[in-house]
């Protein structure tokens, strides 16, 4: 059974006192591994660290700063396979899904890499007399959620070190390998001890007290609305700077004019990656009366195609949600829509065999009312509904407080501009639906959180401009 460190100034240990907690198979529903829990005083010792190594690590050159994380990237690249089986068996997501996920951290540690000297850089203003001279921010306190650990992990560790900054990195209990692997292998290309620290334990406790801390100047984020808002208040007290990325209920507008197919297809192969556990992932889908029926039919012969299997089977392309914790949601959620006039075309329902498996499911004719049409499933499950109007489509798609991503199908580049200005959303796609790659900012609106990650603006979310003027 594998035993997951935490990693303090430079070593990797168990905390002081002593604790684990498993780490289980979600296919198996079998303890795979355990994960150390940091306490008090490790807390305490990588707060010291980040803070006794912040002078060194901003006197680094930003060039041999970027230069580490390209060779990060190499190593990491080249234990690819060894870490998305594990990233496999511990989240539940496919071994290739898993190996995708890894490219992207790979691609987004080697973006960070060659912007550290660019952006480090001094910036002419003005006439010339005035410079503007990015330092780095601080001390950063990372938190990364299970769902996607290898890239997310990636996204805030790539910026805040390329920009000089020290951090603390809370990953997941319940899939701590991916951070882990990343860690590693940065630690191995020469990042100097005690300038990155990897934490794990009682989630509650370890924002708690590091956001009480002085020493943490930026907060970055990625999870749920509920618990953005929890880190938000607690850094008042210190003015933390926060970047939050939190959740989302992405719309699709599927307008009569689309290919149909390949709206179908392109929505369940987005949507059931990862069971659908992503904050990005299509969540409601509104489609054009005229077509309603046909392509629902498509959509649901797809997700009655998608073969369900535990992550480590070649021939899975699906596999379960992360814990008993989603099975619990996707069974309120169909229950409550079809008990206010939806029906189950397909799916519905936990398949029986052992692990946290839920069918592919799509719902017909959803009502607003519904709760799904309310609340982010972040599980496979699709509800869909018409619309008659442009009009109608617009005001459904906005009707949320949520503003992360939002996905068109048309055939009309007219039709596309018009809806895209009028979508609340970060993002907005047409006619496919993808990620965003490292050299692009993403950021939500509203109830999606605040702040960049990825691009320029996300690198600058760990810099302060200092502006110099001269006569």
């Amino acid at each position: 059974m594998r035993e997951q460190l935490l990693y303090l100034c430079g070593k990797w240990r168990p905390g002081k006192a002593g604790k684990f907690k498993p780490v289980i198979d979600p296919s198996t529903e079998q303890e795979v591994a355990r994960v150390a829990c940091a306490g008090s005083q490790d807390l305490e010792q990588a707060l010291a660290a980040a803070e006794q190594s912040a002078s060194m690590w901003r006197d680094t050159p930003a060039e041999e700063r970027g230069r580490m994380l390209r060779v990060a990237a190499d190593i990491l690249r080249s234990r690819i396979d060894t870490a998305s089986t594990i990233l496999s068996e511990e989240q539940g997501k496919t071994i290739a899904q898993a190996r995708g996920e890894f490219l992207r951290a790979i691609d987004t540690l080697t973006w960070n890499g060659n912007q550290a000297a660019v952006l480090s850089a001094p910036v002419p203003a003005g006439d010339g007399a005035r410079v503007l001279v990015p330092e780095p921010a601080g001390v950063v306190a990372a938190f990364v959620p299970w769902n996607f650990p290898a890239v997310l992990t990636a996204r805030k560790l790539g910026p805040a070190l390329a920009a000089g900054c020290p951090v603390i990195l809370k990953a997941p209990e319940e899939a701590p390998g991916a951070a882990a692997a990343i860690v590693a292998c940065l630690a191995e290309a020469g990042i100097p001890s005690g300038v990155l620290n990897l934490v794990f334990g009682d989630p509650p406790a370890i924002s708690a007290q590091l956001l009480a801390s002085p020493i943490v100047r930026v907060v970055t984020f990625t999870g749920s609305t509920e618990v953005g808002r929890q880190l938000a208040r607690l850094a008042t007290d210190q003015l933390q700077r926060c970047i939050l990325e939190l959740g989302g209920h992405a719309p699709v507008l599927v307008f009569a004019d689309s290919d149909l197919d390949a709206a179908a297809r392109a929505i369940a192969d987005y949507k059931f990656a990862c069971a659908g556990q992503s904050c990005n992932a299509p969540s409601r889908i509104f489609v054009q009366s005229a077509v309603y029926d046909a392509f629902v039919q498509r959509l649901t012969a797809i997700a009655e195609s998608i073969r369900v299997g535990p992550g480590n089977d070649p021939t899975t392309q699906m596999g379960p949600v992360a814990n008993p914790r989603r099975l619990e949601i996707m069974e309120r959620m169909t229950l409550d829509a079809t008990r206010r006039g939806a029906t189950v075309a397909t799916g519905g329902s936990r398949p029986k065999r052992t692990g946290y498996f839920w069918l592919p499911t799509i719902l017909r004719d959803v009502p607003d009312s519904a709760a799904i049409m309310q609340e982010e499933p972040f599980g496979p499950i699709l509800p869909t509904a018409p619309f008659a109007t442009v009009e109608e489509a617009v005001m459904k798609a906005n009707a949320t407080r949520y503003g992360l991503a939002a996905y068109v199908f048309t055939g009309s580049a007219q039709l596309s501009e018009e809806v895209a200005s009028r979508l609340v959303a970060g993002h907005v796609a047409t006619n496919h639906l993808q990620g965003v790659p490292p050299d692009f900012p993403i950021g939500g609106i509203n109830d999606s959180g605040y702040g960049y990650e990825g691009g320029v603006e996300g690198f600058r979310s760990f810099q302060s401009l200092k502006l110099i003027s001269r006569r």
